[in-house]
């Protein structure tokens, strides 16, 4: 078992109607819970297939230098970015920064 936090945004509520059978909603698209890596992974699977136009990201305490790990789903301007083993979290420039470039 490990700890699990799940943060969405803009997800439609049959997915958080799903997360909610496993994980404890804490504040509004705020999820917690011990769960296996089994469930954890079939967890990730439903938040692949049911997001839609939103995002996700999960973590989860595992066994590393930092002591969670943590994957993304959707558009959003945090980045996951491996950094000689570690997990680091990289920002996108505001799409009206990128613009006003040009």
């Amino acid at each position: 078992m490990s700890f699990t936090v799940v943060v969405t945004e803009n997800v439609p509520p049959r997915l958080r109607g799903r997360l909610a059978i496993w994980l404890l909603e804490v504040r509004a698209g705020v999820y917690i819970g011990d769960v296996s890596r089994r469930v954890r992974e079939m967890i990730w699977q439903q938040c692949d297939q049911l997001k839609e136009q939103g995002n996700v990201v999960m973590a989860w305490s595992t066994n590393t230098e930092s002591g969670f790990d943590f994957q993304t789903l959707g558009e959003n301007r945090r980045m996951p970015v491996d950094f000689d083993g570690l997990r680091l979290v990289s920002f996108l420039p505001f799409k009206e920064d990128v613009e006003s470039d040009k």
